[in-house]
């Protein structure tokens, strides 16, 4: 807890749980980022970075898992929101939980929901979907430099404890070629001064989609500042993990769709190895993943060896029994039911 606490009190009720549940056993995100040359992480993903696959991807050198984003509002007010956007268990850490807001309360409110499951909370600053937009949320927070940074001190000064990261996920600005890229590396010192502890970027504006990540604004943000940064874009390999960090100096990587066709990425596997796909159906069997979510994953895991035929005839497949039998059938792959850690719902 900081010394320089303004609200001890609340901070002392945040810190009061069972102390069996407060054994941490693991470490935390600026404890790997101080231990890890380059800390390997699995991004947010909408609908996909969700409980199942992160126990997945921790198998497979993943050092530190997102949630999807979460609108904070809804997150707040709603109980069956709270069900159904958050599920973790007791070997899901370290965890970050991103949320979407454009206030500080909201922001506020839902960090002290998912403290102590968590170990730390990341505002998106870089979503560029219209409807996150038009609702102040994401990339146009970044046209915002004075609220952004109210939110972050404002979280940082209310939860009053180091050792849980307060971080921001942003896309670079449209003038990042210009000298300097001042309005980009702006926004991160000011973010910087007002607490954050870490910042992932991604490297493409938000009008840009599938054109080359750019390194080089990557690489100015990270010489801007002292804190770690994370680069975000086009990591489909162990060895774009090294090439990215060698260009930019970069504390971590942070990949995506690279992981949804191969989870094992991290691990230094080209593809997806068939006994990945076997903890796959493992795990979102044991924990209940839904048809849809369980199909998918398999779809983006299988795509690199299975043929168009295949590939026709799996993605028809509607049911999880379906499902089973195809794998079976062709892979050897069976549910082998086992005990997965105790999955808590907040």
């Amino acid at each position: 807890m900081s010394e320089n606490c303004d609200h001890p009190e609340e901070c002392q009720k945040l810190k009061m749980i069972d102390d069996k549940t407060v054994k941490v056993q693991h470490r935390t995100p600026l404890e790997l980022f101080s231990s890890i040359d380059v800390v390997k992480i699995c991004a947010p993903m909408v609908r996909y970075s969700r409980l199942p696959f992160r126990c997945l991807i921790r198998k497979y050198n993943c050092d530190l898992a997102f949630t999807p984003m979460i609108v904070s509002r809804s997150f707040v007010q709603s109980v069956k929101a709270r069900d159904s956007d958050f599920t973790t268990n007791s070997s899901d850490r370290p965890l970050i939980v991103q949320f979407a807001a454009n206030n500080a309360k909201d922001f506020i409110d839902a960090a002290e929901i998912v403290y102590h499951y968590s170990d730390g909370i990341d505002l998106n600053c870089g979503c560029p979907q219209r409807w996150a937009m038009q609702e102040g949320y994401g990339a146009c927070l970044l046209d915002k430099p004075e609220l952004l940074s109210d939110i972050v001190s404002m979280a940082r000064n209310r939860l009053c404890d180091d050792n849980f990261s307060i971080s921001i996920k942003i896309r670079i600005q449209d003038d990042i070629s210009s000298f300097l890229a001042r309005r980009t590396v702006d926004v991160c010192q000011k973010m910087e001064k007002a607490g954050v502890s870490w910042i992932s970027v991604h490297g493409r504006t938000r009008k840009q989609h599938h054109q080359p990540v750019n390194l080089d604004a990557i690489s100015t943000v990270k010489q801007s500042l002292t804190i770690p940064v994370v680069a975000n874009g086009d990591i489909k390999s162990v060895l774009d993990v090294e090439s990215v960090h060698k260009q930019t100096s970069v504390n971590g990587v942070m990949a995506a769709r690279g992981m949804l066709s191969n989870p094992a990425m991290y691990a230094g596997y080209d593809q997806t190895p068939l006994h990945c796909v076997q903890d796959w159906v493992d795990i979102a069997m044991e924990l209940g993943a839904p048809f849809t979510t369980f199909h998918h994953h398999l779809i983006y895991m299988l795509e690199n060896v299975t043929s168009r035929a295949e590939k026709r005839l799996f993605n028809s497949l509607n049911g999880t029994s379906a499902v089973l039998d195809y794998l079976q059938d062709i892979y050897g792959i069976h549910y082998r039911e086992k005990l997965i850690n105790n999955t808590e719902k907040r």
